[in-house]
């Protein structure tokens, strides 16, 4: 290499600012984008620029994406001295030759200029503020040792006192280096220090100061075990199966998820579930509803956040009102609600998958205890992250480069994470990892552990819709009636089908084949409905694949003759009966009273109560009455349950919205425009200081410079603040504005004159 590449390439005399300004348009974007923080708000000039660029906060943002490699590179720049003086490229790479791909390390290399973490072409700058994003002790992956593997911390941590477990816990959470005198040799053997040294817990480093190994720090924090030193990455085993049985399975469980979801929209709708005051739902309500759907209380959790982040489910007021207005706000589907139970079953887990893909919560959390040991609740404040939604792309995404129809486990990712992240290890632990995973299979984004192509077409923003639509099984018209009044339906019934069976029939398992219950309760409902015996018959002899038993016959019948003796009707409403000794049973039971029932003729009676109340009442009663209008003919009065109006849902993160590219391209514009001003030949300025003379001073300054065709630079602060310094080629002066031709992006513009600071002839 010449002297004169050495002087070209000397980034000492480099600063950062003088090298952002030196990158071509496509770089600083790409900075841009990968900093998006860097632009808010929006700097004035490249010393801005980089000036936030070396902030610790900043550099600390765009370190959590950079994986182990990337890390140690950092790390052999810092020991080099890079952040006080330039090193050589060529140096810090032979320092890694041998432990990674020589095509990995310059790729690493790339990733840090891109992030201007480093910056230099064969001689090198590190900013000195992120010497502090390594996680490990500086030298400690570019000194290999014998690492501990898990299970031989597990035994060594199992044989410690509980002091001696508190003091390597506190190295765990706060710094790995410990300073006590209790390092120092002759020191009796039983002190917890010397034992934790022998275990091999502590390393010993000098007579005063012992360190946290660095696996051993990882176990503790319930991290992935994973060293530092092995600069490659991991390798993802996956396992293989058909694709046909991953989809199968996922469409299975979205199956499941559309029932039960339905079936808490229905319960809440019937029953409100009160808000609680701090906000969410409490422990009792969800195990009200899991008890009525047969699921436990971590479904529901998750079901429940699912539904309210699609908007199917919201706090408020609900109509009708709960009969006991306890509480102010209730937990009700919202009347979106309705077209989304109406809708195919694909555009319905649709909804609900893209939902959760994007939830900004970790239902994982819900009754776990706080930090006032109190257990959180679901849909409550405690339970949202803003990193969520990015965490759960990062374990499907590990799946998602195993080819299709591979699976793998929830170690394997947590380790493989560590190494691509090992700034957020924490987050992916195998707990975190394995919850992850576990929603993805209920929801149908996995099916036995391997990305389904639902799942790979959300994940990809593709149509996953159209391929839940592809994975499910054709809906089928007809069932199996079985001789113990069982129904099979052997796939997904059709919706009309569907809404008929479950009038007559309970659910009994669901599956890829559901089991429906028929008994004397699900057989009235039915006649309750406005279902007809021998509408009843037909259904299943049309449907039923199998011939009916005579039980069924014989049940319906029987419950058919006995069902609609007595006729309520409105008078508020009115009891009929054809049979004179049973409207006499009625008015001689206790329910009379309740329901002020008055006899008008030895087969009529009134009351003021409503209709459905003397229904509910006298069921609940014993006696089986039918719900009739005024022309006799038996209605239907069950109600669709209450509903909230649906509202706009607002994030309830607020996360800074990232610049689009059109507006990156404009701020570079601008940066570009201020490099210019701040490096031409000026004339002795005008400074607007509010007073008439300068105001005067600075527009006879501008109509000059449109006289004799000058440019000028400007210094203009915008209506949000921001002040900027730019070279323009004025054109016209009045008005109160300024017109002016922007040679950065080659338009007109509009200054307004009492925004513009100061004026200068360029020369």
């Amino acid at each position: 290499m010449t002297a004169t590449d050495d002087a070209e390439d000397d980034s000492e005399s480099t600063s950062l600012s003088q090298w952002l300004a030196s990158r071509s348009d496509g770089e600083l974007l790409e900075l841009l984008r990968l900093r998006p923080d860097l632009t808010i708000p929006l700097p004035a000039t490249m010393d801005v620029l980089a000036g936030r660029a070396e902030q610790r906060a900043s550099v600390m943002r765009a370190a959590d994406e950079l994986n182990t490699l990337a890390l140690a590179v950092i790390e052999a720049l810092a020991l080099s001295g890079a952040h006080t003086d330039a090193v050589r490229r060529d140096e810090i790479a032979d320092m890694l030759r041998g432990r990674a791909p020589a095509k990995a390390v310059t790729a690493a290399f790339e990733q840090l200029r891109a992030r201007a973490l480093i910056w230099g072409n064969k001689r090198l700058r590190l900013l000195p503020t992120a010497v502090d994003v390594v996680p490990w002790p500086v030298g400690r992956s570019l000194e290999p040792v014998e690492p501990m593997s898990e299970e031989q911390i597990d035994a060594g941590l199992a044989m410690i006192t509980p002091a001696e477990q508190s003091l390597i816990e506190r190295l765990a959470h706060t710094s790995p280096i410990g300073r006590t005198r209790d390092a120092a040799p002759g020191t009796p053997a039983d002190r917890p220090v010397q034992r934790l040294l022998a275990a091999g817990l502590l390393i010993w480093v000098d007579e005063q100061t012992v360190e946290l190994p660095h696996q051993v720090g990882q176990l503790l924090r319930g991290e992935p075990v994973a060293d530092p030193a092995i600069l490659s990455s991991p390798e993802v085993k996956g396992v293989k199966h058909k694709l046909a049985e991953v989809n199968g399975a996922a469409a299975g469980e979205a199956l499941e998820l559309l029932r039960h979801c339905g079936g808490i929209l229905e319960a809440l709708g019937d029953s409100p579930a009160p808000a609680l005051r701090a906000g969410g739902m409490g422990v009792r309500e969800l195990r009200r509803v899991g008890k009525r759907l047969g699921i436990d209380e971590p479904r529901v959790s998750l079901l429940v956040e699912l539904l309210a982040a699609a908007g199917l489910l919201v706090s408020g007021r609900p109509d009708p009102s709960p009969p006991t207005d306890a509480v102010e706000d209730y937990w009700a589907p919202t009347t979106v609600a309705d077209a989304w139970l109406d809708a195919p079953p694909s555009r319905r887990w649709a909804v609900l998958a893209g939902a959760w893909i994007d939830l900004a919560r970790r239902p994982s959390l819900i009754g776990l205890r706080d930090a006032n040991d109190k257990p959180i609740a679901a849909l409550s404040d405690e339970v949202r992250s803003a990193v969520a939604p990015r965490d759960r792309r990062l374990v499907l995404s590990v799946i998602a480069e195993l080819g299709t129809g591979e699976s793998t486990d929830a170690s394997t990712i947590s380790r493989a994470l560590a190494w691509r992240r090992p700034r957020w290890a924490h987050r992916f632990n195998h707990g975190a990892v394995q919850h992850t995973l576990s929603e993805a299979e209920s929801i149908g984004v996995i099916g036995r552990g391997a990305l389904s192509s639902p799942g790979r077409a959300l994940l990809h923003g593709g149509d996953a819709e159209a391929e839940m639509d592809s994975a499910l099984p054709p809906p089928v018209d007809y069932v199996l009636v079985q001789a113990d009044l069982t129904v099979i339906a052997p796939g997904p019934l059709t919706p009309e089908l569907l809404s008929k069976i479950v009038r007559v029939a309970d659910v009994e398992s669901a599956g890829g084949a559901t089991v429906y219950r028929i008994s004397e309760t699900s057989v009235r409902r039915a006649l309750d409905s406005g279902l007809t015996a021998s509408e009843l018959h037909s259904l299943f002899e049309i449907h039923s694949r199998t011939s009916i038993p005579q039980s069924l016959t014989y049940l319906i019948d029987d419950v058919s003759r006995r069902h609609g003796q007595l006729r309520a009707g409105v008078a508020e409403s009115f009891i009929r009966c054809d049979d004179p000794a049973l409207l006499a049973q009625v008015l001689a039971s206790p329910v009379a009273e309740k329901l002020a029932l008055r006899s008008l003729a030895p087969t009529v009676a009134i009351s003021q109560a409503t209709l459905h109340d003397v229904l509910n009442e006298l069921r609940a009663a014993g006696f089986a009455p039918a719900g009739e209008d005024s022309s006799g003919t038996i209605v239907e009065l069950r109600q669709r349950g209450a509903r909230i109006a649906a509202r706009r849902i607002r994030p309830q993160l607020r996360v800074p919205a990232m610049p689009s590219d059109e507006q990156l391209v404009s701020l570079i514009g601008e940066l570009r425009a201020g490099e210019r001003a701040a490096r031409a030949n000026r004339g002795a300025p005008v400074r607007y200081n509010g007073s008439r003379a300068t105001g005067a001073a600075t527009i006879a300054l501008l109509q000059l410079a449109v006289r004799v065709r000058r440019s000028v630079s400007i210094g203009y602060v915008d209506a949000a603040g921001t002040a900027t310094e730019r070279i323009v080629e004025p054109i016209r002066v009045g008005g109160g504005q300024l017109e002016a031709l922007d040679p950065a992006t080659g338009a007109i513009r509009n200054f307004t004159l009492h925004r513009i600071a100061a004026v200068a002839l360029v020369e």
